[in-house]
């Protein structure tokens, strides 16, 4: 298998330990387990969404397994500006802040808390399970600029994740784009639900919630693919990745780096295991398959 060059990457303005990073809602309640993370191989680590409200989250049932994947609908419980003192000892690791918000203005707000320790932000317009958060105005190309522009202008690189849910990701990403984000990252859950056959309801507190493992893998990397062709910012890939194999594949659609969430839930050494096959001392620049599958 190809394998890349080791080392530390610049990635939409934030240098990461590798290509690997925890992605956003996985073990990024805390302070403590994001620095496990990042001792156990990750290049970066993303954190829970931060709200401008402190939020409890949806109801249980929150996540069920599936046969080749989880749903969830967690609801983006956080504690919102108490979050501040969590990280405060991982300032100079790169610990990007997910941040959300029903408003461009609140989304504002959320930024100027981190504004001095953060090293960056990724802004979650792409959850679909939050009635007024995420998808819900991230499919609308003239919020998801509105929004980005918002948090760009404190100047710290600016992240836009995206949600597949929508007809077209490529004029989504354009809005990130023109909005000033520095890297677009692709893809959060995929909408979706189950029915108890035995409780005749629906399986999630919420009803319905999003999608995420190995079976969202071939919507992301289209979507990734999609992306490269409509934008020009640094892509990272999210969705399924669960190997060595599947980061190369996501690169050759166009991802600069990758995000990992679900994998982690089956095992907390996956970044660690990726890596020892990822990368070789002999192993290519990443540049020299990023998006080679469009030649």
């Amino acid at each position: 298998m190809i394998t890349l060059q080791k080392g530390p990457v610049d990635i939409g303005g934030i240098t990461l330990h590798n290509h690997l990073i925890l992605a956003a809602g996985v073990l990024g309640t805390t302070g403590a387990s994001l620095g496990r993370m990042l001792g156990s191989g990750a290049g970066g680590v993303v954190t829970k969404s931060i709200g401008p409200e402190p939020k409890e989250g949806h109801p249980g049932p929150c996540l069920i397994p599936l046969n080749g994947g989880l749903l969830n609908a967690m609801g983006l419980p956080n504690p919102s500006r108490e979050y501040i003192d969590e990280i405060t000892h991982l300032r100079d690791d790169p610990v990007i802040i997910s941040i959300f918000g029903g408003t461009p203005q609140e989304f504002g707000e959320v930024a100027s808390w981190f504004a001095d320790t953060a090293v960056g932000f990724e802004l979650n317009l792409s959850c679909p399970h939050a009635e007024g958060y995420g998808a819900a105005i991230g499919a609308d190309p003239a919020i998801v600029r509105a929004c980005t522009e918002e948090v760009a202008a404190y100047g710290l690189p600016t992240w836009v994740k995206l949600t597949p849910n929508v007809t077209d990701i490529g004029a989504i990403g354009r809005a990130a784009e023109e909005g000033g984000a520095s890297a677009i990252v692709a893809v959060n859950t995929v909408r979706g639900m189950r029915i108890s056959i035995d409780l005749r309801r629906p399986v999630l507190g919420n009803r319905f919630g999003g999608i995420s493992g190995p079976m969202i893998f071939p919507i992301a990397l289209r979507c990734v693919y999609d992306l490269y062709n409509a934008c020009s910012l640094p892509i990272i890939g999210c969705g399924g990745i669960g190997s060595a194999e599947d980061v190369i594949e996501m690169m050759m659609a166009g991802a600069s780096a990758v995000q990992i969430g679900s994998a982690v839930y089956d095992d907390i050494t996956i970044f660690e295991q990726i890596a020892d096959s990822l990368y070789g001392d002999d192993g290519l620049p990443a540049d020299e398959i990023v998006g080679c599958a469009h030649a």
